[in-house]
């Protein structure tokens, strides 16, 4: 009998354990930190094999080569843009990370200000902190989002035009650089339709490739874009329960 109550406390043991353990873990700031990760894991990978596609293109089958000085030309913005994106992914490794462990510490205040805690003024300074940084970081990713689209159309438009070759066979359609602001106005770089390159670009995968990798790029974007919202949320709600002198009527916790 006695052995049976021991078993059962034991149980009963691990099993407040288990819940108490699985209850102090902030999902919502979890979810958000996987998201951002998934984001800008997407948007890098994908965006720096899309540029490396698109130096590809343009010195094959535009005929455009590298200046032979220190001059600002194309290639030399695609070098600091692959750079640019080495540090968001350093940086947002990081980001997560703290991200998470203000979730975690946050959560654990919360909690413990359902009893006779009191959060310090230190704390809620860095929990404002957190959400203008967040809010900053909010915006900037909607501008990379919008600055994305611009390849993506860029070259929907080349791809679609690939796709309905036989439609443009009577008429001749040329694909201007100076356009996209790739080339200078002095020099004129055009591929038209009826070129021997163009059906050699429509033919090959390098197109189809880079054209894909920059979608793909466009949704982790989009996504780091979602992972940010969610996570202002998140820092917001906890920050207002946190400073609320009425906490007790706030049930939900991040």
């Amino acid at each position: 009998m006695e052995e049976n109550m021991e078993e059962g406390q034991t149980q009963k043991g691990c099993s407040e354990c288990c819940h108490k353990c699985l209850s102090g873990i902030p999902y919502a700031s979890l979810i958000a930190t996987i998201l951002l990760y998934a984001g800008v894991a997407l948007f890098c990978g994908c965006g720096h094999e899309a540029l490396s596609g698109t130096v590809t293109i343009l010195q094959t089958y535009f005929d455009v080569s590298r200046s032979p000085v220190d001059a600002l030309d194309a290639f030399i913005m695609i070098d600091v843009i692959k750079y640019v994106i080495y540090g968001v992914a350093a940086a947002f490794f990081v980001y997560g990370i703290l991200l998470m462990v203000e979730g975690f510490f946050t959560t654990g205040a919360i909690r413990d200000l359902y009893g006779d805690f009191k959060i310090t003024t230190c704390g809620r300074c860095v929990s404002a902190w957190f959400i203008m940084l967040t809010y900053i970081f909010t915006l900037a990713w909607l501008g990379v989002t919008a600055f994305t689209s611009l390849p993506v159309f860029m070259y929907f438009n080349i791809w679609n035009t690939c796709q309905n070759t036989s439609l443009v066979n009577s008429s001749s359609l040329c694909f201007d650089l100076r356009q996209f602001g790739i080339v200078s106005i002095g020099q004129e770089k055009r591929l038209c339709t009826a070129s021997d390159n163009f059906v050699k670009m429509c033919e090959s995968n390098e197109l189809d490739l880079t054209f894909h990798l920059f979608v793909c790029a466009l949704a982790g974007a989009g996504a780091a874009v979602i992972a940010m919202v969610v996570a202002v949320s998140v820092l917001i709600r906890n920050h207002v329960t946190l400073t609320s002198k009425n906490s007790g009527r706030y049930c939900t916790r991040f």
